[in-house]
């Protein structure tokens, strides 16, 4: 049965009423525990990342032995650090300046998580419930619009979209793995049919708005994990609303085409 556009338009204001008003909220205690923490690890120069990809291409999060000890975490004894290049630096000769002189380079040893224990590290928020017959009503939609759906164990991010295309990381949760579908789904409705040249901020706010009302409107706890991604990408309510009725149609797109029970 089609959904009425008078009840589309009701449910999908009122999702992205309730997003606004949690963005404008400000940012949630997890997501200002995971900046805090994020900031102990370091940029790695290309030279760097070569060195760790081949002594640990399995590595998600490296830092050194110390930094580990500080976010409350040890390395487990046995393991065999991974070897990289660090600068050695010194105060330039005017004093009054805070900047730092290069004089050299040592070897010096970091480590993955996997290689540690001890104090979980903060996570965001994230989707939480079962979006039952939703799951496959999305992969028929996906299909419809002749775009490939592939999972992906190697996957560095949740998933990506490149045009004909949605590539999923592997091992989520029923809840987070809809969650990411639909966000790359809108991504392709929105941004890989046009030649519009959007912002990235522009582009994520677009495709987590529209994940947010998907997933609201089929009853998923959705709690401040949508409003903690866009605020990542430094998007706002003014982004939001500059994009509102792109949004809202892609949103009832989507939610027509999951066949949405009135």
């Amino acid at each position: 049965m089609k959904l009425k556009e008078n009840k589309a338009k009701t449910l999908i204001d009122n999702a992205l009423g309730e997003l606004i008003e949690s963005i404008e909220n400000g940012q949630s205690e997890a997501l200002t525990q995971y900046f805090k923490t994020m900031g102990s690890f370091h940029s790695y120069s290309f030279t760097n990342i070569m060195l760790i990809a081949r002594q640990f291409p399995t590595a998600t999060r490296i830092a050194g032995f110390h930094t580990w000890k500080k976010l409350e975490r040890h390395v487990l004894k046995g393991e065999k650090g991974i070897k990289i290049i660090a600068p050695l630096v010194r105060k330039g000769d005017n004093s009054v300046s805070e900047d730092k002189d290069i004089f050299g380079f040592r070897v010096v040893s970091v480590f993955d998580i996997s290689q540690t224990d001890g104090k979980e590290l903060p996570e965001m928020s994230k989707v939480k419930g079962n979006p039952t017959v939703y799951s496959e009503k999305l992969n028929q939609l996906i299909s419809e619009n002749k775009i490939e759906l592939e999972y992906s164990d190697n996957l560095t991010s949740y998933g990506c979209s490149t045009g004909g295309k949605i590539t999923i990381k592997s091992g989520l949760s029923p809840a987070e793995d809809f969650s990411v579908r639909v966000h790359e789904l809108a991504h392709e409705l929105l941004h890989q049919k046009t030649k519009e040249k959007l912002s990235k901020k522009q582009k994520e706010t677009e495709a987590e708005s529209v994940a947010f009302v998907v997933c609201n409107s089929i009853g998923l706890d959705t709690n401040s994990a949508f409003a903690d991604y866009i605020q990542m990408y430094k998007g706002d309510k003014e982004t939001l609303l500059e994009s509102f009725e792109r949004i809202r149609k892609a949103s009832g797109e989507i939610l027509e085409g999951i066949k949405l029970k009135e």
